[in-house]
């Protein structure tokens, strides 16, 4: 396996660019689909936007009061969706910052994500005080107050494990959800069923991210292992094991054949341990030969958030420690061979 450092060269610069816009740890970051804008999240009720090529604050989205769990943007960078443990999601204009519509729920918001098509948005609660999971579809249609629903287009209690992750399907037919047992399913968004399920995990899914064709996706798990499902037989293609809870896993584009993965020991072990033992890096894993090629440190404390450019040319990750990096790749990183 190449070194740490023969990675780490490949970055452009000796520093990635650091944005400090959050108080405390991040929970999500999010590139809209031309990559000039990264969203993130973090447990200090903040929404912030950046320019992504230099790590200049656009601005923030306030309104929230609890933390900050998930966010989301539509394709054509116009609506901003956020989850929140104030019980509420918030839709947002993202050129101007208002706020166009805010559901309340009984519980947390976890999970955010638009369809394709941008029309609609499903919202995952959890379960908590009594309270039951709910998956809820609402219409957002161009954003406009008109055509944005008050009541779902679809409430549905999911039976089983939580939901901890979801996502759409290709051309919206189903929703991809990851759960606390480990296992991924696809559900009919119309009946809120199960059409299938299969135990891809042995611990909680921490992260669901799917490729650009959405034919197969990334998982990440608190059992120390990532992998690539294919979406329609949810049969697992790739695995990759490290010796470290993962929180996050992403796909580069096809310019580079890797994933980047990341995580590290839990929140309240970081105290006594140092950076090095705690495992704060971002590996990058071969994608078809589920070998690891590098690692590129920088965090202080667990990573619990990787999202990766649309072009491939650089990546982003959001940690424990309140900071998101912001990493761009040298032209070497392109010619970059991995020796069998």
């Amino acid at each position: 396996m190449p070194s740490s450092l023969s990675l780490q060269g490949k970055l452009r610069g000796e520093r990635p660019i650091l944005l400090q816009g959050h108080e405390r740890s991040l929970t999500q970051i999010k590139y809209n689909r031309e990559g000039d804008l990264l969203f993130s999240v973090s447990k200090d009720h903040v929404v912030n936007v950046w320019f992504s090529h230099n790590g200049e604050r656009l601005g923030t989205y306030d309104g929230h009061v609890g933390a900050v769990w998930t966010v989301d943007v539509n394709s054509t960078s116009t609506l901003l969706v956020s989850g929140s443990a104030d019980n509420t999601a918030k839709l947002w204009d993202v050129s101007n910052g208002k706020c166009l519509k805010s559901w309340e729920f009984n519980t947390a918001v976890r999970c955010v994500k638009f369809s394709e098509d941008n029309k609609r948005v499903l919202l995952v609660t959890e379960p908590r005080m009594g309270y039951p999971a709910t998956l809820q579809i609402f219409h957002v249609e161009n954003g406009l107050t008109e055509s944005v629903s008050s009541e779902p287009l679809a409430d549905f209690h999911p039976e089983g494990s939580k939901i901890t992750v979801a996502a759409w399907g290709p051309l919206d037919k189903y929703i991809v959800v990851g759960r606390e047992n480990g296992s991924v399913a696809l559900m009919d968004p119309e009946t809120g069923k199960y059409i299938s399920t299969n135990t891809v995990h042995e611990l909680t899914l921490t992260d669901l991210q799917m490729s650009a064709d959405r034919t197969y996706f990334i998982t990440a798990s608190k059992d120390k292992s990532a992998k690539i499902v294919e979406t329609e037989s949810l049969e697992v293609l790739k695995t990759y094991i490290t010796d470290t809870p993962l929180n996050s896993a992403a796909i580069m584009p096809k310019v580079q054949e890797f994933v980047v993965v990341g995580g590290g020991q839990e929140a309240m072990d970081v105290t006594r341990t140092s950076s090095r033992q705690g495992k704060f890096e971002c590996r990058f894993w071969h994608k078809i030969l589920e070998e690891e090629v590098g690692r590129v440190r920088g965090h202080f404390g667990p990573i619990n958030t990787i999202a990766i450019h649309p072009d491939g040319r650089s990546f982003a990750s959001g940690g424990e420690d309140g900071y998101v990096r912001v990493h761009h790749f040298d032209d070497d990183f392109f010619s970059f061979k991995f020796q069998i």
